[in-house]
């Protein structure tokens, strides 16, 4: 272990943050330890926590900016929600004596890591968003941002490569509110050209059917994502007044459940079928909040996507190791390789500096933006 990352774990603390088109997810975390959570609706706050500008001085440290409060108003609720979830963990880091070291931020749409900017998230009305900048002024740290099927797969790898699982040839899938997916293909993340590899959620699979929140058409996430299998649902006259995972657990005894559940399946085996004629994955993992449904999920997938792969074999499919949290604990990764950088820039201009080490693969670097991007 360096210097750098010994001193880290040993005095500095790192805020995680997942964002989602429904809640909000933060963890405080010292080394391996976890000191708090908190988690607040995505569309639940209007302003900042505090009510203070970006670039004022807050729990989290000294800042180094001035910017104004419509900076961050130009993120809308959603930015106010990740404000707030930073806001309290900073202030319980400081409480029990640690300061903040650096955040790490994993967010849907398409996202520009170098930049530290989300290009586009149409599902939290975020264009151009240089949210790093934002937050590295309002708390004075450290700041990495990562698209979140990519900072979640870098957690899976983690957890895959220590159990002695396959990671070479993979293709991750969390579904939550939204879907992607994170493309590994020999044991390295693919960003694509533009940053936008692996949105199979709005591949289209139905073409001409329900609209999608990315102006298309048919698309996998129109059928497959927790909000719309539950918006589905209720369109169809389901009685169940609960979470997604109320409405699987009743496929067997409800039959709307079982069709709105069948229509999921089938769109997302066929993202799945097109994922794995084109790059021949070893294993597709799936998590997020509903790979929590284990085989009443994988089972059926399985058999989907034999039948649309008949004249070739089809990939494992497998339920994630990491688990539903596997998004929170990857931005804590970033943010700890964020932090020990941090550490080692300002340690090198003393002369007593170690290379940083952290305990899995970070995301690979999203290019600089060019072109044309639409995808959410």
């Amino acid at each position: 272990m360096s210097t750098a990352v010994r001193d880290l774990e040993q005095s500095g603390a790192v805020v995680a943050v997942d964002v989602g088109g429904t809640t909000v997810k933060g963890m405080l975390r010292i080394g391996d330890v976890v000191l708090d959570r908190a988690v607040v609706p995505t569309f639940g706050t209007v302003g900042p926590a505090d009510g203070t500008a970006a670039g004022t001085p807050t729990a989290g440290g000294p800042s180094t900016g001035g910017s104004a409060v419509g900076d961050l108003a130009a993120g809308g609720p959603a930015l106010a929600a990740v404000v707030a979830v930073v806001d309290r963990l900073a202030a319980a880091a400081t409480g029990a004596g640690h300061p903040l070291a650096a955040i790490g931020l994993c967010t849907p749409g398409v996202v520009d890591s170098a930049a530290g900017t989300v290009v586009v998230a149409v599902n939290l009305d975020w264009h151009d968003l240089p949210i790093a900048d934002l937050l590295r002024e309002r708390y004075g740290v450290p700041v990495a941002v990562a698209h979140d099927a990519r900072a979640a797969a870098t957690a899976e790898i983690a957890a895959r490569t220590a159990a002695g699982r396959d990671v070479a040839e993979m293709v991750f899938i969390p579904i939550g509110t939204g879907i992607s997916a994170s493309l590994v293909v020999d044991g390295r993340l693919v960003v694509g050209a533009a940053g936008g590899a692996g949105e199979v959620g709005h591949v289209c699979v139905r073409p001409g059917g329900e609209p999608c929140t990315c102006g298309q058409r048919g698309c996998v996430e129109a059928y497959a994502s927790a909000r719309n299998i539950r918006r589905r649902y209720r369109a169809a006259g389901g009685t169940i007044d609960g979470a997604t995972d109320e409405i699987v657990a009743a496929v067997d005894t409800d039959p709307v459940a079982a069709a709105v559940w069948a229509d999921a399946v089938d769109a997302l085996a066929a993202g799945v079928a097109i994922l794995s004629a084109v790059l021949d994955p070893a294993v597709v993992v799936v998590g997020g909040g509903l790979g929590e449904s284990g085989e009443r999920l994988l089972a059926p997938l399985r058999t989907a996507v034999d039948a649309r792969l008949g004249w070739r074999p089809s990939p494992r499919i497998e339920q994630s190791l990491a688990g539903a949290g596997a998004g929170l604990a990857g931005a804590a990764l970033l943010a700890r390789t964020a932090a020990a950088t941090s550490t080692t820039s300002t340690t090198s201009a003393t002369g007593t500096s170690s290379a940083p080490a952290t305990s899995a693969p970070a995301p690979a670097a999203d290019p600089a933006p060019h072109g044309t991007r639409r995808t959410p």
